[in-house]
């Protein structure tokens, strides 16, 4: 796989430190780096860190000391460690720093399709685009040895389609760099003023000149025949695999100039200035903003993103690509199937604690406002326990500008209960919620606790103790974390238990609501269903009582709870785990406990 292939190449290239935060497409980087480390007995520090920030200066810190490291994150992760970002770029580094941000264009698991090479762009720093596995693999190395050559981060940047891909990988070299860390002090770059950040720009800017003009980054053609061509395509990454295998499809490939801009940034000035006036049209196919595009001072004969030639969102698939590349090069199109869409919408697993707790806040205001956050959990907005789902650890600090806003227009204040994840909180909810205490808001924060990463498989959180290599760290007491708060109101509670969770709401809510009350904390703690080995499994059934009305199908939205085709439901009891908890979800009592 495209992950794999970058972790066994961040190995095979001597980084001795690698970090990440989880998130789709690129959790399995630092898995794999685990793997292929342990199998090797050699000694790299693997790091699950508590957000990408930290992630990004733990790598960089390596760096500064003379060795190689790596970050890998998703293109939301980017975000949260963009002040770091921005900042290295001026500082620079010392040993390789390789930045690995994969992207989602679609997008499949997130919440935007932004494009990293905008933030590379931005940061002033290069940026590689894989079109295979094979090829991440290669640019590993080649991104960490241009860091070391030009003391700057290099950015890798795949996207899903490369990350999930799956192809043979020659197996590299290993290199044993052997290098002893040796941090040497330098305070005018790396704790440099404001007045010195003036000269680090500058030189940062004839640094990007400098490697600009280096032949091998070049965007290379592709077939030497169609160097002749009126028509150009100018494609990079994931969407560049796609034109290959069209222009073959079409019978295009000798009568098409196509480049291959393995680094479309900065791209090559000398390119640039030989592109203009050879072709008559020429065609930029890149995901997702056009970064390449922008690139482009003459842009009189150029077709891609900027004018709608090309989509501006969206993945560039086989089947969008087509009619593009018909149209540009004046050759029939075939109009190709239109996928029917189908299947099920994603809903959470059989049994999972966060559908009881989201049942429980419902019955308990059922007019309630529900800040939501990035999770497996944001699928409460099925069975309506999501209002609201920003970015990481917004739902906090949405639920307190919610309560500011009844409160300063003197409207009736609604129950307001925000929800997020145990590793979610830690990652991004912690100062939201100081500042939410410090500020006097007054809501209800209810803590998905099922101990672990679930969304992206199941990677291990602070408050579980254990690391990246399987080891025990210290463990993070979310209980002492928020109680050093100033929470007046923390309970802990299992969401197994519906009857208690309700109750339990209704306490918090009367606590917001009191002449000393404040923000309520309530913790709902059940492991993940899927890591889960043992525990009380009960056996359910549906009794004659049932009158097919479908409100536990409509409000629980359990997968083993289905129409049996006689107007009744049934359970299957191939996905049912044995939970129980959709007793509570029968306004008939027709689901009974019986074993």
């Amino acid at each position: 796989m495209g992950n794999e292939a970058i972790g066994r190449a961040l190995v095979d290239s001597g980084c001795s430190v690698v970090t990440s935060y989880p998130g789709t497409p690129a959790t399995e980087i630092l898995s794999s780096v685990d793997r292929f480390v342990k199998e090797y007995k050699l000694s790299v520090y693997r790091e699950w860190s508590v957000n990408e920030k930290s992630a990004f200066e733990v790598a960089l810190a390596n760096s500064y000391a003379g060795c190689r490291s790596a970050v890998a994150m998703k293109q939301v992760g980017l975000n949260v460690a963009s002040d770091s970002l921005m900042s290295a770029a001026y500082t620079g580094v010392t040993g390789g720093f390789l930045l690995i941000s994969a992207d989602d264009p679609g997008p499949h698991s997130s919440q935007t399709e932004q494009d990293s090479r905008f933030m590379a762009m931005f940061a002033k720093i290069p940026v590689l685009d894989p079109s295979s596995p094979r090829e991440a693999y290669e640019m590993v190395r080649v991104g960490l040895e241009l860091s070391e050559q030009y003391s700057l981060p290099v950015m890798l940047r795949p996207t899903t389609m490369i990350c999930h891909a799956r192809q043979n990988v020659g197996q590299g070299t290993l290199v044993r760099l052997k290098r002893k860390a040796d941090f040497v002090k330098n305070p005018a770059r790396l704790a440099a003023t404001p007045k010195f950040r003036y000269s680090l720009h500058k030189e940062l800017n004839r640094k990007l000149d400098a490697i600009g003009k280096i032949p091998r980054y070049r965007p290379a053609l592709i077939n030497r025949r169609g160097k002749s061509s009126r028509l150009c395509i100018i494609s990079s990454g994931a969407a560049y695999a796609c034109v290959l295998d069209m222009l073959r499809e079409l019978k295009l490939l000798e009568e098409v100039a196509l480049y291959k801009a393995a680094m479309p940034y900065p791209v090559s000035p000398v390119f640039l200035a030989q592109l203009t006036g050879s072709f008559r049209k020429v065609l930029v196919v890149e995901e997702t903003y056009p970064v390449i595009e922008l690139q482009i001072s003459d842009r009189r004969n150029v077709q891609g993103k900027l004018n709608g030639y090309v989509p501006r969102e969206g993945e560039l698939t086989p089947d969008v690509l087509h009619p593009i590349i018909s149209k540009c090069s004046g050759t029939p199109h075939k109009r190709l199937k239109e996928p029917t869409p189908g299947g099920q919408r994603p809903t959470l697993c059989p049994g999972c604690p966060h559908r009881a707790s989201y049942f429980a806040i419902r019955k308990a205001f059922p007019r309630g406002i529900y800040p939501g956050d990035i999770g497996c959990y944001t699928l409460g907005i099925n069975i309506g326990g999501v209002d609201t789902c920003l970015c990481m650890g917004a739902s906090i600090n949405q639920a307190a500008g919610l309560y500011h806003s009844y409160a300063v227009s003197g409207a009736e204040l609604p129950p307001i209960v925000a929800t997020i994840g145990d590793s979610t909180f830690i990652h991004a909810g912690v100062t939201g919620l100081i500042n939410a205490v410090y500020n006097k808001a007054r809501f209800i924060l209810v803590i998905l606790d099922n101990s672990t990463t679930a969304m992206t498989g199941n990677q291990p959180t602070a408050a579980t103790g254990i690391r990246a290599d399987g080891s025990a760290g210290n463990c993070v007491s979310l209980e002492k974390l928020i109680e050093g708060m100033g929470i007046g109101f923390l309970r802990v509670v299992d969401p197994y238990d519906v009857q208690g969770l309700i109750s339990l709401l209704q306490d918090a809510d009367a606590f917001t609501r009191s002449e000393k009350g404040g923000i309520a904390v309530i913790i709902a703690s059940h492991p993940c269903i899927m890591n889960l080995r043992e525990g009380k499994r009960y056996t359910v059934t549906v009794s004659e009582k049932c009158t097919g009305c479908r409100t536990c199908i409509k409000n629980f939205e359990c997968p083993a709870l289905s129409p049996d085709g006689n107007e009744r439901v049934t359970i299957n009891h191939l996905l049912c785990s044995g939970c129980g908890v959709c007793v509570h979800a029968c306004p008939a009592g027709a689901i009974e406990v019986t074993g």
